[in-house]
């Protein structure tokens, strides 16, 4: 076995739960761009009420997939539907473990015929990575890794998005012309700043827009050009501190924990990971500690990935996939945290007494993979995820998946703050005293015309 791989980490390590708990690295990081252009607070507003310019140039891994086989292998692996994906098109791609348990999701771009590019968060794509490498599948991968991981100071392509209300107006007003209705996951080709410019129909917290991209060089010249289309219409930049916030109004849980630190069918793609993998390194952190690593996974239903399972194809954990998907399965779910009790949290701090977890502003997220108890009458009966701050909504917010019984909205549950025993050794984490948070289940997505958009797409979203 080579010394430097995933599993012989593992088994150094002894109990992984206890060490992914206790890795020295704090939540994701959006390097490239400001924490803030102007404040965090206008900026989220900026998704709402006009439209704002993301840049998601820098923080996440793009895959490049081609060749014959291209097409068959991506299939193999997703739990969605490929009946009618054709170029210009994309999807959610969501790949599981043989025993069914979500390793991550990623966009899935078709460009071209057998040419793919997947782009997002890296489990997913060292899945994919893993499965050319060692499957007889006739095709070539090329990751281009995300900022954080290189040197070089570029990258293959630059990634925007225009989001908003007025979103359309700043693309007609760039490009010089009426742009072109597109369904929501299809593309398309426009000029930008006399650059090429491909275009994919997207939404962000319910509102319209288009995530832009095209080479790195021309990436400067196209933002400058966007920035100036903006100025008319209210388009605000937004940095790194509120782009992750934007999840909570949009319902979309950016963090299950890969489900590939047990069993051994997986012990093969382990060795193949490196002692430097994501997987490796990652953190977990929150009130949550079952009994094993194993109580961290999900399934596509606690995603809110259930209606993506489509068994016309033959994948990885079709299966078990086939055994649980009549149920029951948790429910996802936007939770409204309780103000006088965030508060409450809050103003722990202006005392010198027992403090509970401080919650950041607008994301409260401190690990890489955050999991708390949501208890009803003293009961577990969900685990939140995400959390952070609206300024849209004036409300602290976490998407959460919840036990059957408990996923109505309107129902009363509590959310357990902090860490048990006074903190893990996260830097993240100081020391701090467990508290309960009073809090009301909510729809996912929170944000009405979020929910609104987001029924009409979403079939789209599924098959692509």
């Amino acid at each position: 076995m080579n010394e430097g791989n995933l599993e012989s980490v593992l088994a150094q390590a002894g109990d992984i739960a206890t060490m992914l708990r206790n890795q020295q690295v704090g939540p994701n990081v959006y390097p490239g761009v400001p924490s803030e252009y102007s404040n965090w607070r206008d900026e989220q507003r900026g998704w709402q009420e006009t439209c704002v310019l993301f840049n998601q140039s820098y923080h996440m891994v793009d895959l490049a997939v081609r060749g014959p086989d291209a097409f068959a292998m991506l299939q193999y692996l997703a739990v969605n539907s490929f009946k009618g994906f054709k170029p210009d098109r994309a999807k959610q791609f969501v790949p599981c473990t043989p025993g069914g348990f979500v390793i991550g999701d990623v966009i899935l771009f078709y460009l071209a015929e057998n040419d793919f590019n997947l782009v997002g968060r890296a489990p997913a794509i060292e899945w994919v990575e893993y499965h050319a490498a060692t499957g007889q599948w006739d095709v070539t991968v090329e990751r281009d890794e995300r900022w954080a991981m290189r040197s070089d100071g570029r990258r293959n392509s630059y990634r925007f998005q225009v989001q908003g209300p007025n979103a359309m107006k700043v693309i007609e007003r760039a490009i010089g012309e009426t742009p072109p209705d597109l369904k929501f996951f299809h593309m398309t080709r426009l000029t930008i700043a006399g650059k090429s410019v491909r275009a994919l129909r997207h939404g962000m917290a319910g509102q319209p827009g288009w995530e832009l991209f095209g080479p790195w060089d021309d990436g400067e010249a196209v933002r400058q050009a966007l920035i100036a289309a903006g100025k008319d219409f209210g388009m605000v930049l937004v940095g790194g501190r509120a782009y992750s916030s934007n999840t909570l109004e949009s319902g979309w849980i950016p963090s299950p924990l890969p489900a590939i630190y047990t069993g051994e069918a997986l012990k093969p793609y382990r060795e193949w990971l490196s002692a430097n993998s994501y997987e490796a390194k990652c953190s977990i952190g929150g009130s949550y500690v079952p009994d094993s690593v194993a109580g961290y996974y999900t399934t596509p239903w606690d995603l809110g990935y259930g209606p993506f399972v489509k068994f016309d194809h033959d994948f990885i954990g079709r299966a078990a996939l086939e055994k649980i998907a009549a149920g029951p399965h948790r429910q996802k779910v936007t939770l409204a945290l309780d103000n006088a009790d965030v508060m409450r949290v809050q103003s722990s701090a202006l005392t010198k007494g027992d403090r509970a977890k401080f919650m950041e502003y607008p994301s409260a997220v401190y690990a890489m993979h955050p999991f708390d108890t949501v208890l009803a009458d003293g009961k577990q009966v969900g685990v939140s995820t995400w959390i952070g701050y609206s300024a849209s909504e004036g409300k602290m917010l976490t998407l959460a998946m919840m036990e059957p019984g408990f996923a109505e909205p309107g129902t009363q549950v509590t959310l357990l703050w902090g860490e048990p025993d006074g903190g893990t050794s996260k830097p993240t984490v100081e020391r701090h005293v467990q508290t309960e948070i009073k809090a009301v289940v909510a729809a996912v997505p929170y944000v009405e015309a979020a929910r609104d958009s987001y029924a009409d797409s979403w079939r789209t979203r599924q098959s692509g």
